[in-house]
């Protein structure tokens, strides 16, 4: 895959206004920085004035240079020019979330407490729905999407697994967005529940396709492309 700037510009200015923001953030920042809430929005969780401000950029800039180059050592790396689009969108949407969270934590800092708990929920079912709009799209491969031992050797299993996961990913989005509105001590069970019971059906689904696939491969084949 290419460097597209139309999509690597954005990122880039995303994560240079992390760090800018940081920086201008430093000489004003207490020595004790909130970086975790509980499921009640209260602070449970402090760090150093050098981890609260950096910590999330660094992080940030690493998970952008791990999903730019993993395109480079996946054996299917043929099949990322069918679904770049779709890939794009999947790493400009994590950068976007990370970027929100480091937000969060710069208004903590200047003492103005926003909904933590609504802020972080919302946006990583925001990020599983965007994921579920595009994973029908994505191609076979060894590092994005649904891989099982299914869908990895066949055409069908991976198709119709990742046509249903889309859905289920959606579905459990919209579950994290409304789990928001729900007690703290229903939160984590109901999302919890919703998110296993997906994986499980993606798993047993897969499983299922490919055993009706004729042209499924055998194990340490080349990917069903």
């Amino acid at each position: 895959m290419k460097v597209n700037l139309r999509t690597e510009l954005p990122q880039w200015l995303l994560m240079a206004g992390m760090f800018l923001a940081s920086a201008i953030a430093w000489p004003t920042t207490p020595d004790r920085v909130p970086m975790h809430w509980n499921a009640a929005g209260e602070v449970d969780g402090y760090g150093g004035k050098l981890e609260g401000l950096f910590l999330l950029p660094a992080i940030t800039l690493g998970l952008y240079l791990l999903l730019l180059f993993l395109p480079r050592i996946d054996p299917g790396r043929a099949n990322y020019s069918l679904f770049s689009g779709s890939y794009a969108i999947i790493r400009i949407s994590m950068v976007v979330l990370m970027a929100a969270i480091h937000a969060l934590v710069l208004l903590w800092i200047k003492d103005i407490k926003v909904n933590a708990s609504l802020v972080v929920m919302t946006g990583v079912g925001l990020l599983f729905i965007v994921i579920g709009l595009v994973l029908g799209k994505v191609q076979p491969n060894w590092f994005v999407g649904i891989r099982t031992p299914w869908t990895l050797s066949s055409r069908r299993s991976w198709v119709r697994t990742h046509r249903l996961g889309g859905w289920l990913f959606i579905a459990m989005g919209l579950v994290m967005i409304a789990a928001e509105f729900l007690s703290a001590s229903l939160m984590a069970p109901v999302i919890l529940v919703t998110t296993l019971g997906s994986v499980v059906v993606m798993f047993v689904y897969s499983y299922l396709e490919w055993r009706k696939d004729p042209d499924k491969l055998p194990p340490g084949s080349r990917l069903p492309g």
